[in-house]
């Protein structure tokens, strides 16, 4: 992230990143979309989830404080983490730190939410990962892609990093963004972009930056699901 700011005060700038990851294959029968369900309720239990956003946490540096978890009939979960940037500090009747922290763990959470999806028409499954990281302090999400990729091992992404308010340096300078970046895939690992097509749409002057990938033509995809990847990837359906 480069060299530290000397800054007055608490660092405020919230800066939160949109982890979109889809997994696609193929169920054309009603057994295969049966054994689809068991596989995403095995993956994608609460229990796992709640265990990669654990992760997630400890790649940014960041102090768990409370977990909300919940598993979903037929399929899906949700779960929610509420984190601080640090440690708690004590305070002098043994609870926490008081109206500071208070006031910046409502900007700083992580969540996960899944969504499997299939059409009876259609012989592709899908099934999307949506998770939301939100930080406030010197931390930052974006430290956290390349656990993320690995735990999900997606056909396609689509992250969206943004960051908003502003801090101050020690002479009383608004500071807009505490760290260099010009793209997303500048904190990814090569060795995982090496496996996807990247298209990046960035807005500089906004702190806006988004990225989508999409797994490259290896493996087992036939033109269908090829097809389909395209298409989420895109967010646009294909003309027949």
């Amino acid at each position: 992230m480069g060299n530290k700011l000397e800054l007055y005060g608490f660092n405020n700038l919230t800066k939160s990143l949109s982890f979109n990851t889809y997994g696609v294959c193929c169920a054309k029968s009603e057994e295969e979309r049966k054994r689809y369900t068991a596989r995403v309720n095995e993956r994608c239990n609460s229990e796992r989830l709640a265990g990669i956003l654990y992760g997630v946490a400890d790649a940014i540096g960041a102090q768990v404080l409370n977990v909300s978890r919940q598993d979903y009939h037929p399929q899906g979960a949700s779960v929610t983490f509420l984190i601080a940037e640090g440690p708690l500090e004590e305070g002098p009747g043994g609870g926490g730190a008081g109206e500071t922290l208070l006031g910046h763990l409502d900007k700083s959470h992580i969540t996960v939410h899944t969504y499997p999806e299939w059409h009876p028409r259609s012989s592709v499954a899908t099934f999307r990962a949506d998770i939301d990281v939100s930080t406030c302090g010197e931390i930052s999400p974006l430290g956290a892609l390349d656990y993320l990729i690995g735990s999900f091992d997606p056909d396609i992404l689509t992250l969206d990093y943004r960051v908003r308010g502003f801090t101050r340096d020690v002479d009383g300078t608004k500071v807009f963004l505490d760290h260099e970046i010009t793209s997303i895939q500048d904190f990814i690992a090569p060795e995982i972009l090496a496996h996807y097509d990247a298209m990046d749409i960035n807005t500089y002057r906004c702190n806006l930056f988004h990225t989508r990938l999409c797994k490259k033509e290896s493996g087992p995809h036939n033109a269908c699901l090829r097809r389909e990847m395209t298409e989420i990837c895109n967010g646009a359906n294909l003309s027949q």
